[in-house]
């Protein structure tokens, strides 16, 4: 984990915007650098597919972890 240096002004839009969605500031943060990443990488998609993208990561990271522990279990 590093520090990352921003300017004023974008940390008080992620002091808002954390507030109104609930999550905290680095989670805001987070957010912001996976969806901007990811709209650069893919500039046909719009901001719900790249948020159906997240979503479908997430849920292969939990089926990898759940066959991770099924596999740990059987052994």
């Amino acid at each position: 984990m590093g520090i990352v240096k921003i300017s004023e002004h974008i940390h008080e839009n992620l002091r808002l915007t954390s507030a109104a969605l609930s999550r905290s500031i680095n989670a805001q943060a987070e957010h912001w650098l996976r969806v901007g990443m990811l709209a650069e990488l893919n500039p046909a998609l719009c901001y719900g597919e790249i948020c159906k993208l997240l979503i479908q990561a997430e849920r292969d990271s939990q089926a990898d972890l759940n066959t991770q522990d099924n596999i740990q279990g059987a052994a």
